[in-house]
């Protein structure tokens, strides 16, 4: 009988397995090494460890850094691109913007495949669709012979105006799978059918040469869990915030790029919608670096505006999380002007912080927590015990000596620098989107995000703080809450008072036929399916647009632009409601439903529970005499006064003096963080 869930996050230490029974809801966890040569081994030995039946298992969902690493290792096979002759050099010379402006000497990353390997034919699209030249097919043929020669096992198309006009890219790419079958090939005007030809090359460059990798990995680790007895499709997440079976890896690979830190905006909005929360921030806090994302009105907030490295964007719609070098292992470090600063450099998992004895000597986040009693001596259930003593030298004689500072002080200066860092990443997500974080709740995971969470809310008068019942495999559990998710989009260029509502249905109804389609191919019944339009528009003159939700059948133009004036106001602070607004985009995201099983609840009876033990814990520079509490005795109910400690497996949360808390029926910590 087919009744657990399972789904695996792919971390670069470990790999966290969440294991949930349909029935009860009840959630178990196994963490295992991360294979980096491999990761499909420690999958594996996590399923073994954990005892699964993968013959009992109903949905297997996989979060992968697979793509994303092969992008930043540029460990990629040998691909190619074709564009139009005189278009070569369009993802070489990108933008001609840097992300540091004033670092002259500073050069932004090669893109994915080199000049030897891009190639030219000759061809042209106008600006309104029409063929001005048809593909020479002669030099197409001797453009692919070249590839063959060369062993190349992707290939990536790119014409200028192919998404007005996709002809000639279906034409080059018929002939390429004549001479080159086995290659993996990507047309431009499939991938991100848009104006800008640097944003749609590069998507498609990123897509091809991540799609052999990516499609091999995907093939091996089906092949193996039918082999183990798993009947279903494997479920993979994307950046979009839902999850594709391996057909449609094998045609958007790129979507995968960034497929971990989705994971964790998923789970924080479903916790913060499950509590009555449907506006939450996302803090996941792990050891090298914290994610932050936002949801409003139960929706994440999507972004195309992102990368793995900066000037090749991905233009593929994704969760917009901000990622910071501030976790754990961030070391602390005096800067020329002789201020205290916290990362974003990092000890890592090896040498780790001070306490773990493997050789570092600066002061940590861990460390300092260690140093002020936050921390236990013990984490992961006793496999890691830390030692005090290095933790307190590191902190004299990184911070204390240098400063002038008591020891306790010192420790408190390097938390606080490290969660002023943090709560200025929440305010670029949140105050500058026009976003007020006291209407917000905060729900912190991760290793360190409950450690941190309080005083960050704190700091930004977010009333609420939410710690998840496993924090340390939160975003395991993003990957079981998700739907089959993909979206589509196609070129609408005209002025909003020019535009017919039926000219726009029309639009919407081509692309829901191609998203109808991909679910059918998927497996999705109709009766699962959902749909939702968006119209991409801006004001005239402008070149960045913002995406207005459409109603599922459009009979007036100006109920857009109205929302777009409203749109633009709390995006930018200001609407220009006498301006001509223009469309530019129509996009329909497709959902197949997939159904979800429900988190183990329990009745809620409120009492004091008692501690386990006490310790000294150091809050502002006062030692406070703190009442310990294990998570696993906490039922539901429980009501506990700060400051107080609680502790687990994967995670440890703090309580600081004046704020309480209580847990609610789904065994979460909810922190009050005004009393």
């Amino acid at each position: 009988m087919e009744n657990t869930r399972v789904a695996v996050d792919v971390g670069g230490t470990f790999t966290d397995i969440c294991i949930m029974d349909e029935a009860s809801g009840a959630i178990r966890i196994e963490k295992i090494a991360s294979t980096p040569d491999d990761p499909m081994r420690a999958i594996m030995d996590g399923i073994e460890i954990g005892k699964i039946d993968l013959a009992g298992v109903s949905m297997f969902s996989h979060g992968t850094t697979v793509a994303t690493n092969a992008l930043i290792t540029r460990n990629l096979p040998r691909c190619a691109m074709i564009c139009t002759e005189g278009f070569r050099d369009v993802v070489e010379i990108r933008r001609a913007n840097k992300e540091d402006l004033w670092d002259t000497y500073k050069d932004v990353a090669k893109p994915y495949i080199p000049r030897r390997d891009r190639l030219t034919v000759r061809e042209r699209v106008d600006a309104e669709g029409k063929i001005v030249e048809a593909l020479d097919e002669a030099g197409a043929r001797r453009a692919g012979e070249i590839l063959k020669k060369r062993g190349v096992k992707s290939v990536a198309i790119c014409f200028m105006n192919s998404y007005v006009n996709a002809e000639n890219e279906r034409r080059m790419r018929d002939i390429l799978k004549e001479i080159i079958p086995d290659a993996t090939i990507s047309i431009s005007a499939e991938i991100m059918p848009e104006i800008f030809e640097h944003e749609r090359f590069s998507t498609t460059m990123a897509n091809a040469v991540v799609s052999p990798v990516v499609v091999d990995y995907v093939s091996r680790l089906s092949d193996r869990l039918r082999d183990e007895g798993y009947k279903r499709d494997l479920l993979l997440l994307h950046t979009g915030g839902g999850v594709m079976t391996p057909n449609a890896v094998r045609d958007f690979a790129a979507r995968l790029a960034g497929s971990g830190i989705a994971a964790g905006a998923i789970a924080s909005r479903f916790i913060g919608n499950l509590c009555g929360y449907p506006n939450t921030i996302g803090f996941d806090m792990g050891g090298t670096s914290t994610d932050v994302s936002v949801s409003y009105k139960g929706e994440s907030r999507i972004t195309k505006d992102w990368y793995i490295e900066y000037g090749f964007p991905i233009r593929f719609p994704s969760i917009e999380v901000l990622t910071i070098g501030a976790g754990g292992g961030s070391l602390a470090w005096r800067d020329e002007g002789g201020s205290l600063r916290n990362g974003p450099q990092s000890a890592g998992a090896s040498p780790g912080p001070a306490c773990y004895r493997n050789g570092n000597e600066i002061a940590t986040n861990t460390d300092a927590n260690l140093v002020l009693g936050r921390l236990g001596t013990t984490l992961a259930g006793g496999k890691l015990t830390l030692n005090p003593a290095l933790s307190e030298t590191a902190v004299r004689s990184t911070v204390a000596e240098p400063f002038g500072m008591e020891l306790h002080e010192a420790a408190e200066a390097i938390i606080r620098v490290a969660n002023a860092n943090m709560a200025n990443a929440v305010r670029l997500l949140s105050i500058s989107r026009g976003y007020d974080p006291r209407d917000f709740a905060l729900c912190a995971f991760g290793g360190a995000g409950a450690l941190h969470g309080a005083a960050v809310a704190k700091e930004l008068s977010i009333p609420t703080v939410i710690v998840p019942l496993n924090p340390g495999v939160t975003s395991a559990l993003g990957c079981l809450l998700v739907d089959i998710q993909h979206d589509f989009s196609d070129s609408f260029m005209k002025p909003a008072v020019a535009t017919h509502p039926e000219d726009l249905e029309s639009a919407f109804r081509k692309i829901e036929k191609e998203a109808m389609g991909q679910l059918r191919h998927e497996g999705v019944a109709e009766d699962d399916m959902v749909l939702s339009r968006t119209v991409e528009m801006m004001y005239k003159g402008q070149w960045r647009s913002l995406q207005v939700p459409a109603s599922a059948e459009i009979t007036d133009i100006s109920e857009l632009v109205e929302a777009f004036h409203a749109h633009h106001e709390r995006e930018y602070n200001y609407a220009r409601e006498d301006a001509e607004v223009s469309l530019f985009r129509v996009a329909v995201k497709a959902v197949g439903i997939v159904p979800k099983a429900e988190l183990q609840k329990q009745p809620v009876k409120p009492h004091r529970p008692e501690p386990v033990g006490k310790r000294q814990v150091w809050f502002e520079n006062n030692g406070h005499e703190t009442a310990i509490y294990q998570r696993e005795e906490l039922m539901a109910g429980a009501k506990i006064a700060g400051p107080a400690i609680v502790e687990q497996f994967d995670a440890t949360t703090v309580i600081p003096p004046g704020m309480s808390a209580e847990v609610d029926e789904y065994f979460n910590i909810r922190i009050n963080t005004q009393g």
